[in-house]
Protein backbone atom coordinates (compact mmCIF):
# COMPACT_ATOMS: atom_id res chain seq x y z
CA UNK A 1 0.00 0.00 0.00
CA UNK A 2 1.36 3.43 -0.93
CA UNK A 3 1.11 6.63 1.10
CA UNK A 4 -1.64 7.84 -1.23
CA UNK A 5 -3.75 4.76 -0.47
CA UNK A 6 -3.59 5.23 3.33
CA UNK A 7 -6.07 8.14 3.55
CA UNK A 8 -8.48 6.33 1.25
CA UNK A 9 -8.29 3.18 3.39
CA UNK A 10 -8.80 5.24 6.54
CA UNK A 11 -11.78 7.00 4.98
CA UNK A 12 -13.30 3.66 3.97
CA UNK A 13 -12.79 2.37 7.50
CA UNK A 14 -14.53 5.42 8.93
CA UNK A 15 -17.39 5.00 6.49
CA UNK A 16 -17.77 1.36 7.52
CA UNK A 17 -17.79 2.30 11.21
CA UNK A 18 -20.32 5.04 10.49
CA UNK A 19 -22.61 2.58 8.68
CA UNK A 20 -22.36 0.13 11.59
CA UNK A 21 -23.41 2.86 14.03
CA UNK A 22 -26.37 3.73 11.83
CA UNK A 23 -27.42 0.07 11.62
CA UNK A 24 -27.22 -0.31 15.41
CA UNK A 25 -29.23 2.88 15.84
CA UNK A 26 -31.84 1.69 13.39
CA UNK A 27 -32.28 -1.57 15.33
CA UNK A 28 -32.83 0.31 18.58
CA UNK A 29 -35.27 2.72 16.95
CA UNK A 30 -37.21 -0.23 15.48
CA UNK A 31 -37.46 -1.77 18.97
CA UNK A 32 -38.76 1.53 20.34
CA UNK A 33 -41.29 1.76 17.53
CA UNK A 34 -42.55 -1.78 18.23
CA UNK A 35 -42.93 -1.09 21.94
CA UNK A 36 -44.73 2.16 21.17
CA UNK A 37 -47.09 0.36 18.76
CA UNK A 38 -47.92 -2.29 21.38
CA UNK A 39 -48.58 0.29 24.11
CA UNK A 40 -50.63 2.49 21.78
CA UNK A 41 -52.67 -0.54 20.64
CA UNK A 42 -53.39 -1.53 24.25
CA UNK A 43 -54.47 2.02 25.06
CA UNK A 44 -56.66 2.20 21.96
CA UNK A 45 -58.32 -1.13 22.78
CA UNK A 46 -58.91 -0.02 26.36
CA UNK A 47 -60.47 3.27 25.34
CA UNK A 48 -62.54 1.66 22.60
CA UNK A 49 -63.99 -0.94 24.98
CA UNK A 50 -64.89 1.82 27.43
CA UNK A 51 -66.72 3.68 24.68
CA UNK A 52 -68.51 0.67 23.18
CA UNK A 53 -69.36 -1.28 26.34
CA UNK A 54 -72.25 1.01 27.41
CA UNK A 55 -73.66 0.93 23.88
CA UNK A 56 -73.40 -2.86 23.60
CA UNK A 57 -74.82 -3.68 27.05
CA UNK A 58 -77.22 -0.76 27.50
CA UNK A 59 -75.84 -0.25 31.01
CA UNK A 60 -74.81 3.35 31.61
CA UNK A 61 -73.96 3.27 35.32
CA UNK A 62 -71.91 0.75 37.27
CA UNK A 63 -70.62 0.58 40.81
CA UNK A 64 -66.89 -0.11 41.03
CA UNK A 65 -65.01 -1.43 44.03
CA UNK A 66 -61.74 0.44 43.77
CA UNK A 67 -60.16 -1.86 46.39
CA UNK A 68 -60.84 -4.99 44.30
CA UNK A 69 -57.59 -7.01 44.14
CA UNK A 70 -58.06 -7.85 40.44
CA UNK A 71 -58.46 -4.15 39.62
CA UNK A 72 -55.40 -3.25 41.69
CA UNK A 73 -53.28 -5.92 39.95
CA UNK A 74 -54.44 -4.66 36.55
CA UNK A 75 -53.60 -1.08 37.51
CA UNK A 76 -50.15 -2.18 38.73
CA UNK A 77 -49.56 -3.95 35.39
CA UNK A 78 -50.54 -0.79 33.51
CA UNK A 79 -48.23 1.24 35.76
CA UNK A 80 -45.36 -1.20 35.10
CA UNK A 81 -45.98 -0.98 31.36
CA UNK A 82 -46.01 2.82 31.55
CA UNK A 83 -42.75 2.89 33.52
CA UNK A 84 -41.18 0.49 31.02
CA UNK A 85 -42.35 2.71 28.17
CA UNK A 86 -40.82 5.76 29.87
CA UNK A 87 -37.55 3.89 30.44
CA UNK A 88 -37.31 2.78 26.81
CA UNK A 89 -38.14 6.26 25.57
CA UNK A 90 -35.56 7.87 27.85
CA UNK A 91 -32.89 5.31 26.98
CA UNK A 92 -33.48 5.74 23.26
CA UNK A 93 -33.46 9.53 23.60
CA UNK A 94 -30.05 9.37 25.29
CA UNK A 95 -28.86 6.89 22.68
CA UNK A 96 -29.88 9.22 19.86
CA UNK A 97 -28.04 12.12 21.55
CA UNK A 98 -24.86 10.01 21.77
CA UNK A 99 -25.31 8.82 18.18
CA UNK A 100 -25.71 12.39 16.95
CA UNK A 101 -22.47 13.38 18.70
CA UNK A 102 -20.66 10.37 17.24
CA UNK A 103 -21.94 11.19 13.75
CA UNK A 104 -20.75 14.78 14.10
CA UNK A 105 -17.32 13.58 15.29
CA UNK A 106 -17.09 11.09 12.41
CA UNK A 107 -17.97 13.79 9.89
CA UNK A 108 -15.35 16.11 11.39
CA UNK A 109 -12.72 13.38 11.15
CA UNK A 110 -13.79 12.65 7.60
CA UNK A 111 -13.44 16.30 6.61
CA UNK A 112 -9.98 16.41 8.21
CA UNK A 113 -8.93 13.32 6.26
CA UNK A 114 -10.21 14.83 3.04
CA UNK A 115 -8.27 18.03 3.73
CA UNK A 116 -5.10 16.05 4.46
CA UNK A 117 -5.60 14.06 1.26
CA UNK A 118 -6.21 17.28 -0.67
CA UNK A 119 -9.70 16.22 -1.69
CA UNK A 120 -11.55 19.03 0.12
Amino acid sequence: MTEEDAPAATALGLHEEFIEHIEQGAAKIKALALITIVVAALLAIGFLTQLLLPLATGQGVVQVNLADPALEVFELLLLALTVLWLYVGGRDYLFMRRLSKQIAAARTQEQELFKKAGLS
